[in-house]
């Protein structure tokens, strides 16, 4: 979606019809992404619907991402998995308004969804899965990228217009942590 068809698409005036649907994008889908898609759809619902994929995924969620969305209230770990944006391609795949990148291979990769009408936001993060050889690292590491991610969400919904904001609005206030 362009930014000016964002507003005909899910507003009526001041009152949002639908989320703001986002396609998180990462490498290997297994740490950044799935934090950010389940943030979205937790303390980001109702104002957006998210769903996470890779250009390269792992198969498999880190324990750690899993540890932390495990401190969201509705939220359920076990419906997290690794997959490709291959799945998000083609007839029956849903629309999105945002691509959101999270990490700077994916930022940088060609991908196919991008065809001009869908915005794209980059929210470059450090990858927490990245740490191996100290437990403890790793899971400070873990916390802070969720913790950097959470607080994203909540100014967004913290912005002007709360749960009436326009779909460009959003869009807007997503930009300000490129």
């Amino acid at each position: 979606m362009t930014t000016d068809s964002l507003d005909q698409h899910a507003d009526i005036g001041s009152h949002r019809l639908s989320p703001l649907r986002i396609l998180v994008l990462c490498t290997g889908n297994s740490a950044r992404s799935i934090m950010a898609e389940a943030l979205f759809n937790t303390i980001g619902s109702p104002l957006f619907l998210a769903y996470s994929a890779g250009s390269k995924p792992t198969g498999r969620v880190n324990p750690l991402a899993l540890e932390q969305i495990q401190t969201l209230a509705d939220s359920a770990p076990e419906a997290y998995r690794s997959k490709s944006w291959h799945e998000f391609i083609g007839a029956g795949a849903p629309v999105f308004d945002v691509i959101l990148t999270v990490c700077d291979n994916a930022a940088a990769e060609d991908c196919p969804l991008l065809d001009g009408t869908i915005e794209h936001v980059h929210w470059g993060l450090p990858d927490p899965a990245a740490i191996h050889n100290d437990p403890t690292a790793a899971r400070r590491a873990f916390t802070e990228c969720f913790g950097s991610l959470k607080q994203r969400v909540q100014s967004l919904l913290a912005s002007p217009g709360d749960h009436n904001a326009s779909a460009k609005h959003l869009l807007t206030a997503m930009k300000r942590f490129e």
